[in-house]
């Protein structure tokens, strides 16, 4: 049975990862060592959404999947740290 909202999620996951790392490590330092605001600007926009859809799908997700609720505490915070999206990939591999 393929649970697209797991699916969903695993995918935005990535993408969300992608954002941040482009936030900390591209757009901020632009912003403090080039004096250019607007890399943060269109960066943290970009990534507020995709943080924003993240959270909507990891719910959509663990209802579907019905997961134990430490796992979605896992993944949210995995979330916060950069590279952390990529570590939880397999684990999501394994609800699909």
């Amino acid at each position: 049975m393929i649970k697209e909202n797991v699916k969903r999620f695993g995918l935005i996951n990535i993408i969300e990862g992608y954002s941040y790392i482009i936030l900390v490590f591209i757009a901020m330092p632009m912003k403090y060592l080039l004096g250019l605001p607007v890399a943060v600007k269109v960066a943290g926009m970009t990534h507020g959404i995709l943080f924003i859809i993240f959270c909507i799908f990891l719910l959509k997700a663990a209802k579907e999947a019905q997961w134990p609720f430490m796992n979605s505490v896992i993944f949210f915070i995995a979330s916060l740290i950069p590279f952390g999206t990529f570590l939880t990939k397999s684990k999501i591999k394994t609800y699909e």
